[in-house]
């Protein structure tokens, strides 16, 4: 599936700037990082270069802007990680509602670690391996997560979340620590726990507690602090209550319960699973196509008729 330009999936920091002098940290990260990478290709180019044979230089080229890639994106991550370890010593960063104003400490220090973090992540996004890169940018801000977590579709804020395991975030989902509301910051901490779910184009609101094995819809939009029951399907603007989130492979023993005879025990397995249609046997779809092949028949004789009555009211 083809994903425009302008969606930026993947870990973001806002683009707020509170004041121009932070774009400093910013243009200091980009040239103190890209020193290493010159230095590596320095000791590459001494050691490779050979005005008589060149071949082996430009054999090796293509790994080395590989590699030049990675050292990039790994700088960048450590220099950002000592300023952000600088300046949350200097302002502590913490939850709360703060005036959207120059003066406030808290939404200027907020503005400036965005700054900072802004250079790595683009980065780190931009790697041809997805997933890797951008899982240690998380790891390195802040943010509680696991290998097994799939966040790289969506908008994922930087700090104050706590993912379990196995999470899935669809395409343009947006899971937000930090939101503007008018002329205020909300800084809440987000908490979202194993096997959870989230549709394509959701938005999770800071301070947003998700429970265990549950799931946000499609195009739905939880509220500030709101707290979403384990193992519900969650739909809507705000998200409410659906219906239980049953899967047949978790706990079916425990569902189903006692039954006295085979035909009880089909009639339970059956209300409670829903057959995925790449499921189906070999000879239920050989009854599809057959099915399939009697309606178009019809459809086809049916089209027939009505142009042979056509053709006899012509020839009257």
């Amino acid at each position: 599936m083809s994903v425009p330009n302008t969606m930026r999936v993947g870990p973001f920091c806002s683009t707020v700037l509170v004041k121009k002098r932070y774009l400093i940290f910013y243009i200091f990260l980009i040239w103190i990082s890209l020193i290493p990478i010159l230095l590596e290709f320095w000791v590459y180019w001494r050691f490779l270069w050979n005005y008589a044979r060149p071949i082996h230089f430009y054999t090796f080229l293509p790994l080395l802007v590989f590699l030049m890639y990675i050292t990039l994106v790994f700088s960048s991550i450590i220099f950002a990680k000592i300023l952000l370890l600088i300046v949350n010593a200097i302002h502590k960063p913490r939850e709360g509602v703060f005036l959207r104003i120059p003066e406030d400490r808290d939404y200027r220090y907020w503005s400036l670690r965005n700054t900072i973090k802004k250079w790595p992540i683009w980065l780190a996004h931009r790697f041809p391996f997805p997933g890797f890169l951008d899982n240690v940018c998380f790891k390195m801000f802040g943010v509680k997560t696991k290998i097994s977590n799939s966040l790289f579709e969506g908008w994922v804020d930087t700090e104050f979340i706590d993912f379990g395991k196995d999470v899935v975030v669809g395409q343009g989902a947006i899971i937000q620590s930090a939101v503007i509301i008018g002329n205020m910051l909300i800084i809440r901490k987000t908490i979202i726990e194993d096997e959870v779910r989230i549709g394509s184009h959701a938005i999770v609101m800071p301070g947003t507690h998700i429970g265990h094995n549950c799931i946000l819809a499609a195009n739905s939009v939880t509220t500030v602090g709101q707290v979403l029951e384990k193992g519900y399907i969650y739909v809507g603007i705000p998200a409410k209550k659906f219906k239980r989130n049953f899967f047949f492979e978790d706990g079916l023993e425990d569902k189903i319960g006692h039954v006295e005879n085979i035909e009880e025990l089909r009639e339970k397995y059956e209300h409670i699973y829903v057959k995925r249609k790449d499921e189906l046997t070999r000879k239920d779809r050989r009854e599809l196509k057959r099915e399939k092949k009697e309606v178009e028949k019809k459809r086809f004789d049916l089209e027939m008729k009505e142009w042979e009555e056509v053709d006899d009211g012509f020839n009257i």
